[in-house]
């Protein structure tokens, strides 16, 4: 059985030997960061992450800001570590879709009973598609599938793309995705949500999909099988 796969995030690098060595003795694959740039871009190529144990005060790119970019696009359990215990940084944390919070000095083995419940809770999600015609979704690795290959799908593409395969046939406006996506209170112009629609037609075409996304004038868009 493959083990899993767990990135501990975290500046203090004695920390982050604590814990790995911890975890590793547990079976668990551990993969470390040093700042939170660092944990982007590994969690941007390594495949099947089952979970980010993630401290909050780092340089460069801080925890908070690590997690709001990660649940753009992916539900990949959180558990947030932080030297703050105010009950106002955990609400924070949560807020921004963190799973759980543990602050600092900590026991490894209630961060161990944390950590199995999460990847537990996660198993089903872990290996969970989504499917209409021949596109396959992979929640996990964010890879879409169909006869002639496979592409990743980055950013918000990955959330479009699941919302239209989670309501095939189904009309969905331009501001239903904008909210859905971004958020009621969002700025954000309805331009970019025809940048993505756009992008994911290219890719849908790349790798030879029998499925589009047909407009529907003044209306918006639905997910529909070609010929």
């Amino acid at each position: 059985m493959d083990k899993l796969k767990i990135m501990v995030v975290d500046d203090e690098s004695r920390m982050r030997k604590l814990v790995k060595d911890f975890l590793t003795k547990k079976n668990f694959q551990v993969l470390e960061a040093g700042d939170g740039e660092e944990a982007m871009d590994i969690f941007y190529k390594e495949k099947d992450i089952a979970l980010l144990i993630l401290d909050v005060m780092m340089p460069k790119m801080d925890g908070w800001q690590v997690c709001r970019e990660i649940r753009a696009y992916s539900q990949v359990p959180i558990i947030m570590l932080t030297a703050k215990s105010d009950v106002e940084d955990r609400v924070a944390g949560l807020n921004l879709g963190a799973d759980d919070y543990l602050p600092k000095p900590f026991v490894m083995a209630e961060l161990l009973a944390r950590v199995r419940a999460l990847t537990r809770r996660q198993g089903e999600y872990r290996h969970s598609t989504l499917r209409f015609g021949d596109l396959v979704l992979s929640r996990t690795d964010f890879n879409l599938s169909a006869p002639r290959g496979t592409v990743r799908l980055v950013g918000k593409e990955f959330q479009i793309c699941e919302l239209f395969l989670s309501n095939p046939r189904q009309l969905l406006s331009p501001e239903q995705l904008l909210t859905k996506i971004w958020g009621y209170d969002t700025d954000v112009e309805i331009n970019v949500v025809w940048v993505n629609i756009s992008n994911l037609r290219k890719k849908f075409a790349e790798i030879g999909a029998h499925v589009s996304i047909r407009s529907v004038r003044g209306a918006g868009y639905i997910l529909e099988e070609t010929l």
